[in-house]
């Protein structure tokens, strides 16, 4: 199941990639530009989710270091001068030949596992749930030196998803709910004092509770992304034909595919991918569930509530449910580092599973 709907996401993703940044490719240059770098992204993404689905998932534990160290080392990188690569106002890509990595995307895949694997190494003896202090004494430190290497790019979008990341594995791993209340209330404040500090961001939020007070301003994106969406109806305007990628929409192929994919498959395209998400919620939730107290049950819950909450901060941003973050849909905006560490992760839950079904098909042929 897992494998089938990452197929499709990664197949409507690559269609909807070409038709999203035909345009603005067009404009520098080369209209298959943008689609080549991705059909690229997809055939180092696609096999590496079958290694790592063929992968027993406790291999992860024995790089858990070494990818961190190396997400630490990228998000460094970053934010030297003259290292990074900028765009749209942020430096958030590191240049390796041909291709730009984003350091931050694998920092989503390392949190993760790293977490895990030192909460299994910390697990009492006895069964028993870990202590507040277990939980909390090696996740706040490192959430604190990733959101601040990531907050110096700009990013703050990435450092909501890590922050998203940890607090699944913290509650997977029996973090009281009252801890986990109180964190969310103090994720919330930190959020809202970083939105009023910096006059781009605020103007994100004016432009989001009002953007029909500046239509040719702060409220633009979010306007036109609604004009698409209600342009698109029940069945949409037909593939290719959207309206809002003609340079009306910032960030078509990126940000606001979906708001290019309401436009031109209609109300019946977009749901479709939301229940493919729906689905993948289900799966990983399920195999969470049934591999039990453990490191195979932590990284599957991260990695659902990693991407399922990706795609939901994303499908809310182009509704306007939330301000903009720049947050991209998993899978389907243009993106190969992003792409990349998904498969990958998805890779990880499948092994996961596949792991949970060996004794079953060992009993049944027996």
């Amino acid at each position: 199941m897992i494998a089938v709907v990452t197929a499709l996401l990664v197949l409507i993703g690559l269609v909807m990639s070409f038709s999203a940044s035909v345009v603005d490719a067009a404009e520098a240059g080369d209209p298959f530009g943008v689609f080549r770098r991705q059909m690229l992204w997809a055939a180092i993404g696609l096999p590496a989710y079958l290694a790592a689905a063929r992968t027993d998932h406790r291999v992860w534990r024995r790089l858990a270091w070494p990818l961190l160290l190396i997400a630490l080392a990228g998000l460094v990188l970053v934010v030297l001068p003259g290292v990074g690569e900028t765009r749209h106002g942020s430096t958030r890509w590191l240049e390796l030949g041909p291709l730009s990595v984003q350091p931050s995307e694998l920092a989503k895949l390392a949190t993760l596992i790293w977490l895990a694997d030192v909460l299994e190494r910390k697990r009492p003896r006895d069964g028993r749930l870990h202590t507040a202090s277990h939980l909390v004494v090696p996740a706040v430190p490192l959430l604190v030196v990733l959101g601040v290497l990531v907050l110096l790019q700009p990013d703050l979008g990435t450092t909501i998803l890590l922050a998203m990341i940890v607090a699944a594995v913290l509650w997977v791993e029996g973090l009281p709910g009252r801890h986990v209340a109180v964190s969310f209330v103090a994720a919330l404040a930190a959020i809202a004092v970083l939105a009023v500090t910096a006059p781009y961001r605020l103007a994100r939020l004016t432009g989001w509770l009002h953007p029909e007070a500046d239509p040719l301003g702060d409220g633009y994106q979010l306007l036109q992304a609604r004009f698409a969406l209600g342009e698109g109806g029940l069945l949409g305007l037909g593939l290719g034909s959207s309206r809002g990628k003609w340079q009306f929409i910032p960030n078509p192929d990126t940000d606001f595919i979906f708001a290019i994919i309401g436009e031109e498959l209609g109300l019946f395209g977009a749901v479709v991918v939301l229940a493919l998400f729906a689905v993948l919620l289900y799966r990983g939730l399920t195999i969470a569930y049934t591999a039990g107290p453990g490191f195979a049950r932590t990284v599957a819950f991260a990695i659902t509530a990693w991407l399922v909450g990706q795609a939901l901060v994303n499908v809310s941003t182009v509704t306007g449910l939330v301000p903009i973050t720049g947050v991209t849909l998993p899978l389907v905006s243009v993106g190969g580092s992003s792409l990349v560490s998904s498969l990958v992760a998805l890779g990880i839950l499948t092994s996961i599973s596949r792991s949970l079904a060996a004794p079953e098909r060992r009993v049944a042929a027996s």
